[in-house]
């Protein structure tokens, strides 16, 4: 399966959208599209870790204790239990590819 990432970019006034690329029985793959100001609150997945890899930007992304800015071609993990978000403190918006494994339950 072919995904072209590109054709999937939307950006919405409101909030960050969460675009949903492709899932499987053991993973899945999203497309968040965070504009200028916005962000993903701080939550935690019980038992599913989260693989955040930007693509464009710069944004502040928490997992844990730990806070850092990460840019296009940075990634950082979020292993099942561990509190994490994200924040666009930017001018541009801000892509990032994110792994999910196992996938959540309504996806």
């Amino acid at each position: 399966m072919r995904i072209r990432v590109k054709d999937h970019v939307k950006l919405q006034a409101d909030r960050m959208a969460r675009i949903a690329l492709a899932t499987t029985e053991r993973a899945q793959l999203d497309l968040y599209c965070v504009a200028p100001g916005q962000a993903q609150r701080p939550h935690t997945h019980g038992n599913q870790d989260k693989i955040y890899y930007v693509l464009e930007g710069k944004g502040r992304f928490t997992v844990g204790a730990e806070t850092q800015t990460l840019e296009a071609g940075d990634a950082t993990v979020a292993r099942a239990g561990v509190e994490h978000g994200l924040l666009n403190e930017g001018a541009a918006p801000l892509l990032v590819l994110v792994v999910v494994t196992p996938p959540p339950p309504h996806a």
